[in-house]
């Protein structure tokens, strides 16, 4: 059984500290003992760690031995048009198992009413979130959570690769839109309705590529995390599989 990875606040020399509620957690329901060993990240660097001692609200590590950390084959930065909140967490807890670097929530026309009032108050939830979404999956470090844009700023970003999907059937399939290698993305998903006409033109004058998934209709939150499943896919095949005359030989061509 895999060990469980916590995020420390600070690391000391050969000792790390976790403080907190996640603190008491590991003590007073997990009733973790000293001497156990988990695994702990600072953010940037990963170790198996055994507990030394326990404090008021805080756990000590002793740091073994340092962890080589796997990391995505593609950064990617997503912008999750506000659904409803229910939708809208599952969809960032799962956008941080598939290892996105960094969300930032958008404000669009179709957002349900209220939701972009209430947004603000639930930021510190959602961060509590994916930090725990992101030790439970092991990663290195939770994603960087923004606080909420509106769609004509989002549109502002400038990448190589900026892609926004789109329900229509005209826009060309997400992995046909892929260049062979692509370091960083960015993903732009709608609401619950699907774009607004002004919106899909504002977002093509800014250059941005609309891709599709498909014939099907998905939900709002079934779409972005399939588009993220893709992106990474995609990037770690291209990271991984190497050109030889053999496999070249038996690639489709396409036309």
């Amino acid at each position: 059984m895999a060990r469980r990875l916590f995020y420390v606040q600070e690391r000391k020399g050969a000792s790390a500290f976790l403080r907190g509620e996640t603190a008491q957690h590991l003590r007073k329901v997990l009733r973790a003992q000293r001497g156990q060993q988990f695994e702990v990240s600072d953010g940037g660097s990963l170790w198996l760690a055994e507990i030394a001692d326990f404090g008021k609200d805080q756990v000590e590590f002793r740091l073994l031995d340092p962890i080589q950390a796997a990391q995505p084959a593609v950064r990617v930065h997503f912008f999750p048009a506000l659904i409803k909140f229910d939708h809208f967490e599952w969809m960032l807890e799962k956008a941080t198992e598939l290892g996105v670097a960094r969300i930032t929530p958008v404000y669009s026309l179709r957002v349900e009413k209220g939701l972009d009032q209430a947004a603000g108050k639930r930021l510190e939830r959602w961060r509590r979130i994916v930090l725990e979404a992101g030790q439970q999956s092991r990663r290195l470090s939770p994603p960087q959570l923004d606080e909420p844009l509106k769609l004509k700023d989002a549109l502002r970003t400038q990448d190589p690769l900026r892609l926004w999907l789109e329900e229509e059937r005209t826009a060309p399939p997400i992995l046909k839109a892929l260049p062979a290698t692509f370091p960083e993305a960015v993903l732009l998903c709608g609401p619950e309705g699907g774009w607004d006409p002004r919106e899909r033109d504002a977002a093509r004058d800014a250059g941005w590529m609309a891709v599709s998934l498909g014939p099907q209709i998905l939900r709002a939150e079934t779409a972005a995390i399939s588009a993220l499943a893709i992106l990474g896919a995609a990037a770690h095949a291209a990271t991984t599989i190497r050109a030889t005359p053999e496999n070249l030989s038996a690639m489709p061509v396409q036309s």
